[in-house]
This record gives structure tokens, C-alpha cells and sequence, in this order.
């Protein structure tokens, strides 16, 4: 054997030990807990962003993709006072209805257990299909002991559909006045290679022509602007359905009970549909029917 090989040959339990230290370091790296500090200080340094984006409101979003992890970050300025995000969003009960609203979420329903708080999902496509069909996603949901002005909400699940896992749902809010609060809500997942290969093909063809939000570059007066695609794209489009999701669940709130559900339908589909490159996937009255229809499955006993 040349000696050439049998350095190769030797060389390879080396390499596979850097790439799997390699991928164990992408993976532990995740969405970062700013805490009340840093969120008002996050807060202060958004201040021209905030005040002036694409938008049209208090919102900014960043993404960033590292190996074998995506993650997507929403800071954005909520008119509800800190007590009623607090309360809404600090209350396990609560976020079934929040989730739901999502178009890829089919089911949700929260169990208590001794080991704690689970919200169990089952994740599937963005039109009606059997439950049966629809992939579980089971997350650990964790509250901070809330302040008289900051709280904290985790939702880690392990495993996901085709070959992801360590899934992260971030929520802290800090109060910024008497009726507004300043929210920070980030959305991570890993994959594997066989999840990475799935999604290329996704992007390469059903999605091929979907976006993000961030902007590639700047835009000349008149011109469309161009935004990022690929797993980036994908990573935002999912961040941003989730953070309409909570924000569509507080704007329920101010609706009487019986009339809670169907405003946050309403306001979650109008909210996607003012970015519709990114967001529109189906029309507004089979997203209300196949939601309704979802919503009294999770009802059942």
C-alpha cells in the first residue's frame, strides 16, 4: 500500500471526530436570552429600524443560517400593556390557541406531567389533511419567574419531521411604557443530512421562486426590492407565521370570548397576506374553514 494512502486511511478517524465536534458545536449554539437588560438596550439600538423598515410598524427581523442549525429572531413593539402579554403569554393554557393559528400546526394539545409542561403538536402540510397523516413534534414549555416587568417562555422539542430536531420557540418581552411592550420571540431548529436533502428539493422546486425578508440589496427608486431565498428565506417565512401568531392571539383578546377565535383567524390571515411573496399560500376562506375545522378536532376529548 502507498505510503500516501496509509496516511489517508489513518487521517480519516481524525477528520470524522472534527466533523462530529464540529456538528455537535452547531447544534448546541441557539437563539441567545437577552433578559431585561439587554432586551431595552436591543431596544434603544433598533430605534431608527423600528421606526423606519418595510414593514410599515415597529418590527425587525434577522436570520442566520450555521451548519446543521437555522434560526430567525422577531424584536417588535406590541400595543398591549406588559400585564396582559405577561399574562397571556406566561399561561401554558394559552398557547394552543397561539399555535394553532399557524398553518403547518394540525393539532396542538398541552399535557401536565410530573416531568412538567409538554405542548404536543402534529405538524403537516398547509392545506386540510388527516390527523393520522400529520407528523408529531412534542416541546417542553418552560416560564421564567416573570418580574413586574420582564418574562421569559421556552419550548424546546428534540425531534422533529424528516430528520430535524432540537427545535426552540424563544419568547421574552419587556414592558417599554404603560401600554406598550417590547417582544423578542426566536425560532431555531438543527437538521440532518437527509433533512437538508429534503429541503433543497423543496427549494429547488415547490418553493423555488419563495423568500425571506431580508433585502439582498438596496433597491433603487422604482425597483422591486430583492430578498433573500433559500434556507434563510424558509427560516423567516416560518419565524415571521409564528410571531403573527402571537401577535394575532393579542389582538383576540380585546374581542369578547365567544368571538376571541375568530378574530385571531382573521388577523393572522390578514397580517400574512400583507407580505404575499413570502407568505401567501392559500386563500382566505380555506385557510378560516380548514382552521375551524382544526380547532374543533383539538377540542375533542
Amino acid at each position: 500500500m502507498p505510503a500516501c494512502l496509509r496516511l489517508l486511511l489513518r487521517a480519516i478517524p481524525v477528520l470524522l471526530v472534527c466533523m462530529l465536534l464540529q456538528a455537535i458545536g452547531a447544534g448546541a449554539a441557539g437563539i441567545e436570552v437577552a433578559g431585561p437588560a439587554g432586551l431595552r438596550a436591543k431596544h434603544g439600538s433598533l430605534g431608527p429600524v423600528l421606526a423606519n423598515n418595510q414593514f410599515n410598524g415597529p418590527l425587525y427581523l434577522e436570520s442566520d443560517e450555521a451548519p446543521r442549525t437555522l434560526q430567525g429572531d422577531v424584536y417588535a413593539v406590541v400595543n398591549h400593556p406588559f400585564a396582559t402579554v405577561n399574562a397571556a403569554l406566561g399561561d401554558a393554557r394559552h398557547w394552543c390557541d397561539v399555535l394553532i393559528l399557524h398553518l403547518n400546526v394540525k393539532y396542538c394539545r398541552r399535557k401536565e406531567a410530573d416531568s412538567g409542561t409538554r405542548i404536543e403538536l402534529r405538524i403537516g402540510k398547509k392545506h386540510d389533511q388527516p390527523l393520522a397523516s400529520a407528523t408529531p413534534v412534542a416541546f417542553a414549555w418552560r416560564v421564567a419567574p416573570a418580574t413586574a416587568e420582564y418574562m421569559q417562555v421556552d419550548l424546546e422539542a428534540p425531534e422533529g419531521p424528516f430528520d430535524t430536531r432540537n427545535y426552540r420557540i424563544l419568547v421574552e418581552a419587556v414592558s417599554i411604557g404603560a401600554d406598550r411592550t417590547f417582544l423578542h420571540m426566536g425560532y431555531s431548529f438543527g437538521y440532518g443530512a437527509v433533512s437538508r436533502m429534503a429541503m433543497q428539493v423543496y427549494l429547488g422546486t415547490v418553493a423555488r421562486d419563495k423568500v425571506g425578508f431580508t433585502a439582498t440589496r438596496a433597491s433603487q427608486p422604482g425597483e422591486q426590492p430583492e430578498y433573500i431565498g433559500g434556507m434563510r428565506g424558509l427560516v423567516e417565512r416560518n419565524t415571521m407565521r409564528y410571531y403573527l401568531a402571537i401577535d394575532a392571539y393579542l389582538a383576540g383578546l380585546s374581542a369578547a370570548p365567544a368571538e376571541q377565535l375568530e378574530k385571531r383567524l382573521q388577523t393572522w390571515f390578514a397580517a400574512t397576506e400583507k407580505y404575499p411573496r413570502q407568505l401567501h399560500e392559500i386563500e382566505r376562506d380555506e385557510y378560516l374553514a380548514m382552521k375551524r375545522g382544526e380547532v374543533r378536532r383539538q377540542q375533542t376529548p
